[in-house]
């Protein structure tokens, strides 16, 4: 195998979603699935799911790194839940469909509201001080005023149409 270090990352690319043994040079043995290697530092993320839930990760110093053998190769699923394991609780991917049906449900709980809203392509524009992007919830809403902020972040968490859209 060639010098860890100097692998260029579309190598390194093969190892991400396989179960892997990462030897290092002090001849310690690290067994995981690889959720990402650092392009800079060349370390190795590695995951192992534990019985109970959950999952116990280690990060292997690039520079310690003296061979990796793949023991088995991942699937979707695998992917899946690594992906999971890092992603922000709540955090989900939309398909284009269901932005534009969110964007359209908030826009109308808006003006039902009596609040001035504006469909700027991609982006709701509330009274010219806030914006909200997609998925067009609370944590979007961005704005300089923090008393606009509060209001219309309250309003949007308050929309009875968000429930079903999850």
């Amino acid at each position: 195998m060639s010098e860890w270090c100097n692998m260029l990352p579309q190598e390194w690319y093969k190892y991400v979603n396989q179960e892997v043994k990462v030897t290092t040079r002090d001849k310690q043995q690290h067994e995981g699935w690889v959720f990402t290697v650092d392009p800079v530092s060349a370390s190795v993320v590695l995951v192992t799911f534990l019985e109970k839930g959950g999952a116990f990760v280690m990060v292997v110093l690039g520079h310690a790194v003296r061979d990796v053998q793949i023991l088995r190769g991942g699937d979707d699923e695998i992917a899946s839940r690594l992906r999971a394991l890092f992603m922000p609780a709540g955090c989900q991917a939309f398909t284009s469909q269901k932005l534009k049906e969110r964007k359209e449900n908030l826009h109308a709980w808006l003006e039902k509201n009596r609040i001035p809203v504006t469909d700027e392509g991609d982006v709701l524009q509330v009274a010219n001080v806030l914006t909200i992007g997609a998925p067009y919830g609370a944590e979007q809403c961005t704005s300089s005023n923090e008393i606009i902020l509060a209001r219309v972040q309250s309003l949007v968490e308050s929309n009875p149409g968000t429930e079903s859209q999850q």
